[in-house]
């Protein structure tokens, strides 16, 4: 069936009743967006994937999604995806580490979709998470996010962009029973944030995405989750936890320390290699149309060797 075709036909039953179904349990805390590694012949390297579940146990993260944007999910063929996903459960299992699989599909294919969150259902994922798909009408939106809440019972995770309007959250959280969590990252969520917690009645977790470099603001009115990369996400955990402890000024102050070392360009896969989360065999991918970032030079590996030395390696887990 051609993409419209679909869609088409998704729309014509988005104004159907949803069925009966309990409240989802409700997400919270720090869920970094998983990075995907590749060996130097450009396999996936499910070795260092999963020992990124490994980091979050340790660490005291209580889960993370892959894969989605940060995870250049686009340049994953399906298999790829299966086979990642395979790991990370795999290695979650007996901990107390959640793992929400991404099932948006290339080119808004509903099939491989459910595809994709079957497997995660049968492998133990704990949510999924799904971009909308592509040049969608909100109509379509609506739809798409209706059967793919109606095909499992698994927590859905909401995952806006672009110009999605709270209206349409709205409209996808009245169509879909397991929806338990919105990854906010449409307009400004700052602004947003009140409206979506009324019109969804407080009855689903509000997660800031966007590298979380407003996390202060967002702990400030109260956002349920953050979604940063992988290699600090214990330090976004430790200023989660001093904020709701009431040591304001002590979130404050890290906050900052990790912001010195974020303003260093293309700092995160130095780091996850120099923090032991990744090899240095490690390669990645690139989506088309993007520029590779640019490997650092011996002296920006000393500054960013310096900047977590001395402002950071204290607080970290």
């Amino acid at each position: 069936m051609r993409r419209r075709t679909l869609l088409q036909a998704l729309a014509a039953v988005a104004v159907m009743p949803p069925p009966a179904m309990a409240a989802p349990a409700r997400l919270r805390g720090l869920f970094p967006i998983a990075q995907t590694p590749f060996t130097t012949d450009d396999r996936l390297d499910t070795a260092a994937l999963a020992h990124q579940v490994t980091f979050c146990a340790r660490t005291g993260v209580p889960g993370l999604i892959w894969p989605q944007l940060a995870s250049n999910w686009s340049t994953l063929r399906e298999d790829e995806r299966l086979h990642g996903a395979e790991a990370l459960l795999a290695a979650a299992k007996g901990t107390a580490v959640s793992v929400v699989i991404g099932v948006q599909a290339n080119n808004g294919d509903l099939e491989s979709s459910l595809r994709m969150l079957r497997h995660a259902e049968a492998h133990g994922a704990a949510a999924i998470i799904s971009l909308p798909p592509a040049k969608a009408s909100e109509t379509e939106m609506v739809a798409y996010y209706r059967r793919i809440g109606a095909e499992t019972g698994l927590p859905l995770v909401l995952q806006t962009q672009g110009t999605m309007s709270v209206e349409l959250v709205e409209n996808v959280y009245r169509a879909a029973p397991t929806l338990a969590c919105i990854k906010d990252e449409a307009g400004n969520p700052l602004q947003r944030y009140d409206r979506i917690r009324a019109l969804t009645g407080n009855r689903v977790a509000i997660f800031a995405g966007k590298g979380c470099t407003e996390m202060l603001s967002e702990l400030k009115l109260g956002f349920d989750g953050y979604c940063p990369s992988m290699f600090c996400t214990d330090l976004f955990q430790k200023v989660f936890e001093f904020w709701n402890g009431g040591h304001h000024k002590e979130a404050g102050e890290l906050f900052a320390r990790i912001l010195a070392l974020r303003s260093i360009p293309n700092v995160m896969p130095y780091l996850m290699v120099l923090r032991g989360i990744f090899p240095e065999t490690v390669t990645t991918r690139t989506p088309a149309g993007q520029k590779a970032p640019v490997p650092l030079d011996d002296g920006d590996k000393a500054l960013v060797r310096s900047v977590w030395n001395d402002l950071l390696a204290p607080y970290a887990r």
